[in-house]
């Protein structure tokens, strides 16, 4: 039966079928979130909504914007937790708070987050002596403390609240709890798995060995970590009315994030907002809008394209001095070359006076 199923996947691999299945699930979501997003945007007042982001208290944006950093500081311990997984303890902490921010922004915004937050992370990390394989493990790692992450916030939320996945999946309630408790037991079943002994992905030069009990339980609280702050900035920036509990905003702000991820496109852009539209107005239809839309399109600017611009300015800077560096080290080189090339030339004998 293994043989079988290893015989699939080999067949699936060689015709290219896992990609082309991959990418049609990835324009299904963007088509589908697209009539979504149309149809909930008919007739909406865009004027009211500018007015809404202009009305929104300054300490709010300010405390989600606090919010969004602490999320960010906390994406920088996935590197370093990499890092530290692989064996790679030169590293300093520095390096990785700078690659994983770094990698982790333009990741959000440009879109194909593996490739592009994998080409940043190689930049930044090859400078250390990491090569392509190494860097191939850290984004393996980072990704899987990501999965680990959702995975918990959104199995406790749904066994809490299914009644928040049920305004997005429209299932019953006691099926989404059941669906939340087994995504707990599977958790749960993974733990024990990589706790009873060591445990090792891949092949060749590409095998990782996964961390083992305790340090995959440490993963996941940090993915709750990042995820519960990301939620809050979100929660901070909802509407003051209607009133609505903070695991049900998490809870459609997880699944709004996979529905993104998994569509590719970048930031989400779209498939996120319109899951988190359709996912709030169908629990509580007493939402404003235009209100709820300036909430989302705040959290964008706090969350997408102020940590993008800035890592693009770090990285331009960055790049700046290692050129400066560069050219350094080659006037030096030239100087060292030239006084070489001095000390070894004879001098000329004086001309004797006829």
């Amino acid at each position: 039966m293994i043989e079988k199923i290893r015989g699939m996947i080999a067949f699936a691999r060689e015709k290219n079928i896992l990609h082309k299945i991959g990418v049609a699930i990835s324009l299904t979501i963007i088509a589908v979130a697209g009539y979504v997003l149309y149809e909930m945007l008919k007739n909406l007042n865009f004027s009211e909504v500018v007015q809404a982001m202009r009305n929104t208290p300054p300490q709010s944006i300010l405390l989600a914007g606090l919010c969004v950093a602490a999320g960010y500081f906390t994406l920088t311990f996935y590197d370093l937790f990499a890092l530290r997984t692989i064996g790679k303890n030169d590293v300093p902490y520095r390096i990785a708070a700078f690659a994983a921010f770094t990698s982790y922004s333009v990741g959000h915004n440009v879109g194909a987050s593996v490739l592009t937050g994998g080409a940043v992370r190689y930049r930044v990390y090859s400078a250390y002596g990491l090569n392509a394989i190494d860097v191939a493990k850290i984004c393996f790692l980072a990704g899987l403390t990501f999965w680990l992450g959702n995975a918990a916030v959104l199995g406790l939320g749904v066994a809490y609240h299914p009644d928040a996945a049920s305004s997005i999946d429209h299932l019953r309630h006691w099926m989404n709890r059941i669906l939340g408790l087994c995504i707990i037991a599977g958790l749960t079943a993974y733990v024990a798995w990589v706790w009873n002994k060591p445990r090792v992905v891949g092949r060749g030069t590409w095998t990782v060995t996964l961390p083992g009990g305790r340090l995959t339980l440490l993963q996941i609280v940090i993915g709750i970590v990042d995820l519960t702050f990301c939620s809050l900035a979100m929660y901070i920036l909802m509407p003051a009315t209607p009133h609505v509990a903070f695991v049900v905003v998490a809870v459609i702000f997880v699944s709004a994030t996979l529905l993104g991820f998994a569509s590719h496109s970048p930031g989400g852009l779209g498939v996120f907002d319109a899951a988190m539209l359709y996912g709030c107005l169908h629990f509580q239809s007493a939402f404003d809008r235009e209100e709820l839309l300036a909430s989302l399109l705040l959290f964008r600017v706090l969350y997408y394209y102020v940590p993008f611009a800035i890592s693009l300015a770090l990285l331009s800077v960055r790049e700046l001095l290692i050129g400066l560096k560069a050219k350094r080290v080659k006037a030096a080189i030239k100087h060292l070359d030239d006084v070489a090339q001095t000390a070894q030339t004879p001098p000329r004998k004086p001309r004797s006076a006829s």
